[in-house]
């Protein structure tokens, strides 16, 4: 059984990411980073949702039984995660969390001791030791060999450091009237903090978790209610996070949701003529929208692109020299502060962009108009290999011979296939959707 997707192990808490399976995997990942052991120290976080303590109690079972000691620090950010494990000075991170997903899931995520997420490489190591039992067995430990555990309450105050230091020192919120909806997830507590602290007045919503309400109708992924408040109260803009708070969605003033590529697009061209843009472009994926590819060169920079996920924009950007990068999803790297996406240094960014041209989110942030794109996710009984699927090459060619771009791709984390169309037609792409569609229906489903 295949343990590791796109970004970690993730599925349903208690079917298939059990306590058993959970402690296997703790215990394979704590006999590969033995090997590479500083401190014997591993950090481990965690979301809002109630399985959580499930599974990280399982956890630090399997950690402590092959000689790790934990240290547990509750409800953070996954980005606070990546910080803090290098900050704390420990062999590797552990993130328990579904991100964007619904509380039923949950998830375990990897950062090694620089705070980096793992290679597909080290994943399939640790993979492979979690499925040989003889391995396990071996690597357990008696005695005084055996590990602890201890929680430390404290160190949201180290990450709330780090996040204003990714803050011009010379701007302050004063004035600026923010709607900050935490999903009532990892959030919910740093975020109104740090912004307060800045000087912004905030309207929180979504800041009581129970367990089971983390991104339930709200957050990165459901709007509505940002967007009305934003107008209630006649904010300046809106920002949402998604569960683990690694992914940013905005709200401009006028209660618009503002498309992610406009978000990568002003960021970009506000780092470049700032001076602080490296490696003369920035980095986004295989979805993202030909119009900010076009506008970035038409400002002299590259537009690179990577695979789906953020760690393949990291590698790339990496690869490429670049300090900026992201997805259209709201997952946005900003390198000099932190090591993978993270929804509060992209919101500070953003409000440092609205300082220092004093114009409205609604025209800064959009310095481009999208060409007509559409992505529709279907569910699927089984994700058979594309190259398997007869007639698909066909159909494709039939999408480009009307001039539109296409990726089609299996989620990573769901039963899903996600379809993406562009052209400059919105018309003639919304009927080669529709048959698409059709075409997939009838493929994967019958």
């Amino acid at each position: 059984m295949k343990l590791f997707g796109t970004d970690g192990v993730r599925g349903e808490a208690g079917s298939f990411l059990t306590a058993e399976l959970a402690m296997r995997v703790a215990m394979a990942a704590g006999i590969y980073f033995s090997a590479h052991s500083r401190t014997k120290k591993i950090l481990v976080g965690k979301d809002t949702r109630r399985s959580g303590y499930m599974i990280e109690n399982a956890i630090v079972t399997g950690l402590t039984a092959v000689g790790y000691d934990v240290v547990q620090i509750g409800p953070m950010p996954t980005p606070a995660i990546a910080f803090l494990t290098e900050n704390m000075r420990c062999d590797a991170g552990i993130m328990i969390s579904a991100s964007h997903n619904p509380y039923e899931d949950n998830g375990i995520k990897f950062f090694d001791a620089h705070g980096n997420k793992l290679s597909e490489d080290i994943e399939a190591q640790i993979e492979a030791i979690a499925h040989n039992k003889a391995r396990l067995e071996e690597g357990q430990v008696t005695g005084k060999k055996i590990g602890s555990a201890k929680r430390i309450d404290d160190v949201i105050g180290r990450y709330i450091v780090q996040l204003k230091n990714s803050f011009c020192r010379d701007f302050t919120l004063q004035g600026l009237r923010i709607v900050l909806d935490t999903a009532n997830g990892a959030g919910y507590k740093v975020g109104p903090t740090v912004l307060e602290e800045l000087g912004a007045e905030v309207i929180v919503l979504h800041d009581k978790p129970n367990g089971f309400n983390i991104n339930e109708g709200c957050g990165a992924l459901h709007t509505k209610d940002l967007r009305e408040a934003v107008k209630q109260y006649r904010a300046d803009i809106g920002l949402a996070l998604d569960g683990d708070a690694d992914r940013l969605i905005v709200v401009d003033e006028n209660g618009d949701e503002v498309d992610g590529d406009q978000i990568l697009g002003a960021l970009g061209l506000f780092l470049h003529q700032s001076g602080q843009l490296k490696g003369d472009g920035i980095v986004a994926t295989v979805m993202s929208n030909q119009a900010l590819e076009d506008t970035m060169s038409e400002n002299g920079l590259k537009l690179f692109r990577s695979n789906v996920g953020d760690k393949y924009v990291l590698e790339v950007m990496r690869e490429n020299g670049i300090n900026f990068g992201g997805e259209q999803s709201g997952h946005i790297i900003m390198h000099d502060y932190a090591k993978t996406g993270d929804g509060l240094v992209s919101a500070l960014q953003i409000l440092a962009l609205l300082l220092t041209t004093g114009e409205k989110a609604s025209k800064v942030l959009r310095p481009f108009s999208l060409y007509p794109q559409k992505l529709v996710n279907i569910k699927v009984k089984v994700k058979k290999p594309l190259d398997q699927i007869e007639g698909l090459s066909t159909e494709l060619e039939a999408v480009e011979s009307q001039h539109m771009r296409h990726l089609i791709r299996y989620s990573g984390t769901e039963n899903k296939l996600r379809i993406l169309l562009e052209g400059k037609d919105g018309k003639v792409m919304e009927r080669a959707m529709e048959k698409l569609v059709s075409f997939f229906e009838k493929a994967l489903n019958a």
